[in-house]
């Protein structure tokens, strides 16, 4: 018996000098967990990463649920701008996103959140100052030997005096996640991406499809003198009000209607988004088209969710979400129907869409507010709704789902002006909520 007994203290010994050894990891990095009953394993291997400078390693048995990260505190000063850079390798980690993330803590000396830095007019009318919350840094390119690059640029809180960085591997069963070249520094800040955003509101007469497109032109040379980046048209332009079926009134893209605005476009020096029925051999799509400023079209998005009078007529839908990187900044688009379905924009957000475009004939404001809040992105629509039946508007709404700018009467353009390089952080401690989307969504049968 006392054999046994000596063996199990042996054991024990062992096992409390292998806990030891693991926690000792170089460089004042720290192993945690939120429970030891979760607590995964942690190791550092002294040569290995794209640069040799070792690697932090976690590694998950075959249960559920096991959570752990490594941790480090660097001072910061408040209100200067810092550059987080890690490269990341995964081994049997079925969802990146969810599963092996950076989270960067902004705290003063006591170890305590700090207040977010928000203009005290969002302070006023919303009677509350919220909290720093965790900064989520991206997921970038992947290397050929599997080392992916995250990142991410952050402006310290004014009473911030540390950083936390945490760096982990959570609910992944067999996983396995190496850290490495590790670098948190002092950086410039970014430059100002202030865009001006603008909405016309107008119903086209009908009287063909290309007095439809000519009725635009004086609006969009308003919007222009009002210094306008990127302006936002109606629905299917060239169809509407003008008495005929869609397929009588499609074409191709790039076709007639593009080039005509294309001209516009480069006449004024700015983006414009316009709907219209595609031609492509034999089917017939609900389009809106992105056209730059140098004239020619940067894109299209298909429309995917029909309503059945579209149905009814033939109309095939899209399947596609597609968002483009311009000048002025990453730009998704839908149409109408589509702002019925939250999953529209959250496709375009994953992609990395900052502002929506979204030609829409009608629909209920709250989806429109509803579909700019959950994705904190910019959404610029453009209706041919009257203000007077308290229905859908033509308007810029800001990532809390405000209408910041709103073009109250027919023939009218509103603008509003954004700044695209700072996130916007809403009231009641939501943070930067565009960067913790991608790590919180949940798991689709898609993606």
């Amino acid at each position: 018996m006392r054999s046994i007994l000596n063996l199990l203290t042996v054991l024990g010994l062992a096992a409390s000098i292998a806990s030891a050894a693991e926690l000792a990891l170089p460089n004042g990095w720290q192993a945690m967990s939120p429970r030891d009953e979760i607590r995964p394993a942690f190791a550092f291997e002294p040569h290995a990463g794209p640069k040799q400078a070792g690697s932090y390693v976690i590694t998950h048995d075959g249960r559920e649920g096991l959570d752990g990260w490594i941790q480090k505190s660097f001072p910061v000063t408040g209100k200067e701008s810092y550059r987080f850079t890690a490269a990341r390798k995964l081994t049997d980690v079925r969802l990146p996103r969810r599963s092996a993330l950076v989270r960067v803590l902004w705290q003063n000396n006591a170890g305590k959140m700090v207040s977010a830095d928000v203009p005290p007019e969002q302070v006023a009318e919303y009677g509350n100052t919220p909290t720093a919350e965790p900064e989520h840094p991206a997921d970038g390119p992947t290397d050929a030997n599997g080392w992916t690059t995250v990142s991410g640029w952050y402006r310290a809180p004014a009473s911030a005096t540390r950083a936390v960085i945490e760096l982990h591997l959570q609910w992944a069963p067999n996983g396995r996640v190496e850290w490495s070249d590790i670098d948190f520094a002092k950086t410039a800040p970014p430059p100002s991406r202030k865009v001006r955003l603008a909405t016309i509101h107008h119903r086209p007469t009908g009287k063909s499809p290309r007095k439809n497109c000519e009725e635009y032109a004086p609006l969009i040379a308003e919007a222009a003198a009002k210094k306008a980046d990127l302006v936002v048209l109606g629905e299917t332009v060239p169809y509407a009000n003008v008495g005929k079926k869609p397929h009588e009134t499609a074409e191709p893209v790039p076709g007639p209607t593009t080039d005509y605005f294309g001209g516009l476009a480069k006449q004024h020096h700015l983006h414009i988004v316009v709907s219209l029925y595609e031609r492509d051999e034999h089917l017939v799509y609900n389009v809106a088209a992105l056209i730059g400023p140098d004239g020619k079209l940067i894109g299209k998005y298909r429309k995917v969710c029909l309503p059945h009078g579209e149905v009814e007529n033939g109309i095939a839908p899209g399947n596609d979400y597609p968002v483009f990187d311009t000048k002025i900044g990453k730009i998704g688009m839908m149409v109408c129907y589509d702002g019925f379905f939250p999953e529209v924009a959250r496709e375009l957000s994953n992609r990395g869409a900052e502002v929506i475009a979204w030609p829409v004939w009608g629909c209920n404001p709250l989806l429109a507010k509803a579909r700019a809040a959950e994705n904190h992105v910019y959404v610029v629509s453009s209706t041919y709704t009257d203000t007077q039946n308290n229905w859908m508007i033509s308007a810029v709404f800001d990532p809390f789902g405000k209408p910041i700018a709103q073009a109250k009467t027919w023939d009218s353009v509103a603008v509003a002006e954004v700044e695209l390089s700072q996130p916007y952080i809403g009231p009641w401690n939501l943070g930067d909520f565009h960067s913790m989307i991608e790590r919180h969504r949940p798991v689709t049968t898609s993606r």
